[in-house]
């Protein structure tokens, strides 16, 4: 049986935003000093305009760079939960050629600016591949993106023997995708398997039978929203 463990509710920031939210905290109050000293004489209206701009600009960034703690309710055995926060853009068959070179389940969420980009494990298992290519930045949604953009690809076998292949797309937007799963480990739900900086999405690869649990369009919770149970051994 797989592990049974309460839900537990927090927030903190995620360690990969520590520098982008520094600089962009000095350039908000740079901002409001200016403002202050130079458009406040002449308008207040506008210097208020500039000062909550600033803010909302700042808050998107902070929503951004959330690193939600969250466990997974329930049972995990033969279940695959979303990687990431975002919306199903993509449920098809389709054929993989970079690692199985056969015909797999893709199901692809895309994250948005608004999105929290911390990515987890979808599975338990061991870690049997991981590799990362260097690509084009087309947009995240587009089918092309997923085999022609930078892409983090992580290979996971569960204790049922199937192996999910989990891959982190770059969009036109992200220049960085942070990949913590080595080669050997072993992996968890509830476990942070990346980050990717702006604008992208994540695609996982199921064995054929699997039973997709979500609809095209859907919203999805990372670590929260079941995505798809696996086939019988």
């Amino acid at each position: 049986m797989g592990r049974k463990i309460k839900k537990i509710k927090k927030i903190r920031l995620h360690h990969e935003g520590n520098k982008t939210l520094l600089i962009a905290l000095v350039v908000f109050l740079l901002l409001c000093l200016v403002g202050y000293l130079w458009l406040a004489p002449i308008c207040v209206p506008a210097f208020w305009a500039l000062v909550v701009l600033a803010a909302i600009v700042f808050g998107i960034l902070v929503n951004f760079f959330q690193c939600p703690i969250r466990t997974f309710e329930g049972d995990t055995d033969g279940v695959v939960v979303a990687p990431a926060d975002g919306k199903i853009v993509v449920i098809e068959e389709v054929e993989e050629n970079e690692y199985f070179h056969d015909r797999r389940l893709m199901v692809s969420i895309f994250m948005s600016l608004t999105n929290v980009h911390a990515n987890w494990f979808p599975v338990d298992g061991v870690i049997k591949c991981v590799k990362h290519q260097n690509g084009n930045y087309y947009k995240a949604w587009l089918p092309k993106a997923s085999v022609e953009n930078e892409r983090s690809t992580v290979v996971i076998q569960t204790a049922g023997g199937h192996e999910i292949l989990v891959r982190q797309v770059a969009g036109a937007m992200a220049r960085r995708i942070v990949t913590y799963a080595s080669e050997g480990d072993h992996c968890f739900i509830d476990e942070h398997m990346g980050f990717i900086k702006f604008g992208s999405r994540v695609d996982t690869f199921l064995p054929l039978g699997s039973e997709v649990l979500v609809e095209f369009g859907a919203k999805t919770t990372g670590n929260q929203t079941i995505i798809a149970r696996l086939p019988k051994a």
